[in-house]
């Protein structure tokens, strides 16, 4: 259709060229004899309207105007010349060897089609006595991984550091202190870019199979030189897999040892919290790192897989220390050692032999200041024991809510000044949804769903660049706003089916929901703001029954964590507040469990339960309460954090 289209408009116009000039040529040559001589020029002069000089003007006026129309049609034929000209240029064609890889499989393709195999399968290849050991060389070599802003990770590693990032915000909902005002400023801080940036690159990725993940199980036995210009950034990336590694599979045997000129230079911000990295031991020489590694250890890390990691930038010695169990790996260039050449994407190349080794995970400093945020412990303790509800909370109904404009009070849902033939919900808490007139709209893009959610966190509206850097975070903003606006596009030709009221709106340069719409954490929101300016008597009961699950259920989105946490908190302070208020002791039980049910990893509604339990005189059941709680977080992987004995 668009080639029958073009042809006649190609047909149109060689005949707007070729006919007027064809016709004006044959009709009016008996009127233009030729170029008037010096008579005819002073008869004109003398009596310019003639019969004769009348013919000759609209004869010069038509051709004027076909020069017109030629003029037109060339210079718009040009700049459409010019255009596609452009776009072949940018036209991404194969590389020589894209296209010698595609004619392969295509010959291949045909081939297997049509002629059986006859050769024989091909012999094993043969693997040294390393690679026997750890059977996942192979498949480390070939595996894919995720580029981050200032590295690149293997997709094992990037998912310990999704796990990891899902451990801090255990261990934050474990310490929190339901209804006490909040002195930890940093509980409801966003995970760093980097962070983020896995999280989203691997969103929609299966965890890999089961692998020990430790990349010094991967080098010699006799240990590393890096050189080439990722040996740095290669240096950062082995402590952060190790440290990794150690998080997940703690055991007897010391993980990583770094000597202090090593930690200088390849992370020289982090030398006042390092302490606060478990499984990190800094030491100033290598023969402190000996006595770190005791013979005891060499078959202990042979039998787990997982050989301990000595990182160092110390000069070249005559007669290096014996570490065993351990694999070393050094950065002094002048080390008598076997040498792997890195570049800053993580290729590795063998210096003696020329053979690649395993891609290596990289990092720059900052890439790998964020990722060991997710590793550092905190500093302070759980709650101590506690025997009875603390007192009525802070309003959380707007401040907790990360990212916010300003901070007024949350909107109101309002009654539309015009009659409407429709109502819209927006149901973010619990499995998020989009209802018009009671009836849940089917939203095809998951990106649009997580717009709305975005947009009810922050009523006060977004602006392109956050919503594209909250929905595609390590992405250039520049690179990713069509495939917003192209979303937004689809979410109001979906809408627009079924009702002509707009949703999403965009007023000065910003993105917000119609403040129409009934969004039921704006109802939270503004019960929660009700019942901290008021002292009516059960006004923390509808805080509570506004609830109805966390937010965005199911959804692992980037950006949802600290809003997701500060909705918890919000309803956890309207159990402990209302529980406080109770005089019934069965009564405020029943709230404590309801808040624990809505927070199993909290320590202190444990303890407040526990209490409330031993106080009706059913020690056995608080017993086994706390029991409970332990072996909880025992399996999530957070038990041995530092926290006080609940009593």
């Amino acid at each position: 259709m668009n080639g029958t289209r073009r042809l006649a408009g190609a047909t149109v116009a060689l005949a707007i060229l070729a006919i007027p000039p064809w016709l004006l040529a044959t009709l009016t040559r008996a009127h233009l004899p030729g170029w008037p001589t010096s008579t005819q020029l002073r008869d004109w002069l003398t009596d310019p309207l003639t019969p004769a000089t009348l013919t000759t003007g609209l004869i010069t006026v038509a051709w004027l105007l076909w020069l017109g129309m030629a003029y037109t049609v060339t210079v718009t034929a040009a700049r459409r010349l010019r255009a596609g000209a452009r776009w072949m240029r940018h036209l991404p064609l194969p590389t020589p060897w894209q296209a010698a890889v595609t004619s392969i499989a295509g010959a291949a393709a045909l081939t297997t089609a049509h002629t059986p195999t006859t050769q024989p399968p091909n012999p094993p290849t043969p693997v040294t006595a390393d690679e026997l050991d750890h059977p996942s060389n192979a498949a480390q070599t070939e595996q894919g991984g995720v580029v981050v802003p200032g590295g690149w990770l293997p997709d094992d590693t990037a998912h310990h550091i999704a796990a990891a990032a899902a451990l801090v915000w255990l261990r934050r909902r474990r310490a929190h202190q339901p209804g006490q005002p909040d002195t930890d400023a940093t509980q409801l801080t966003p995970l760093p870019a980097t962070v983020t940036a896995v999280q989203a690159a691997i969103a929609d990725q299966p965890p890999p199979a089961a692998t020990t993940g430790a990349i010094p199980a991967l080098l010699p036995p006799a240990g590393i030189r890096l050189v080439g210009d990722g040996a740095d950034h290669a240096a950062r990336g082995l402590l952060i897999t190790q440290l990794l590694t150690a998080l997940r599979d703690p055991t007897d045997t010391i993980p990583v040892i770094v000597t202090s000129n090593a930690l200088a230079r390849i992370l020289p911000t982090i030398a006042d919290a390092a302490h606060t990295i478990p499984g990190l031991h800094i030491v100033e020489t290598l023969e402190q790192a000996r006595r770190l590694l005791p013979a005891s250890n060499t078959s202990a890390t042979a039998d787990c897989g997982i050989p301990s990691l000595v990182l160092t930038a110390e000069p070249a010695t005559p007669a290096p220390p014996n570490l065993p169990g351990a694999r070393v790996v050094t950065l002094d260039a002048e080390a008598p050692q076997p040498t792997w050449r890195v570049d800053r994407h993580g290729h590795t190349v063998d210096h003696q032999t020329r053979q690649p080794r395993p891609r290596m995970c990289v990092l720059d400093s900052t890439a790998a200041a964020d990722l060991l945020a997710v590793l550092t412990q905190p500093t302070t303790a759980a709650p101590g024991p506690a025997t009875s509800a603390p007192a009525r909370p802070l309003d959380r109904a707007q401040a907790k809510i990360p990212r916010q404009a300003s901070r007024i009070p949350p909107p109101t849902p309002r009654q539309p000044t015009e009659p409407t033939s429709t109502t819209v919900q927006l149901r973010v808490l619990g499995r998020p949804a989009l209802l018009i007139d009671s009836k849940e709209i089917t939203i095809r893009r998951s990106a649009a769903l997580q717009i709305l959610v975005f947009l009810a966190v922050h009523p006060d509206g977004a602006t392109t660049t956050q919503l594209v850097h909250a929905l595609w975070p390590g992405l250039p903003a520049h690179t990713v706003t069509g495939r917003l606006y192209t979303t937004l596009s689809d979410l109001r030709s979906t809408i627009r089916a079924t009702t002509p009221d707009q949703v999403v709106v965009h007023t000065e340069d910003r993105y917000h929901l119609d403040p129409r719409t009934d969004v039921d954490l704006w109802r939270l929101q503004a019960a929660a703001h009700h019942s901290t300016t008021t002292d009516a008597p059960g006004s923390w009961q509808a805080v509570i029954d506004a609830y109805t699950g966390d937010l965005a259920a199911g959804h692992t989105w980037p950006w949802i964590d600290p809003p997701r946490e500060a909705t918890r908190r919000l309803v956890l302070d309207a159990h402990t507040t209302a529980a406080a208020a109770q005089t019934d002791p069965h009564e405020r039980l029943r709230l404590l469990q309801a808040a624990i049910r809505i927070d199993p990893y909290n320590q202190q509604l444990h303890q407040l339960a526990a209490g409330q339990l031993n106080a009706l005189g059913d020690s056995a059941a608080a017993a086994d309460l706390l029991h409970t709680h332990r072996q909880r977080l025992r399996l999530a992987g957070v038990a041995e954090q530092p926290t006080s004995t609940a009593g």
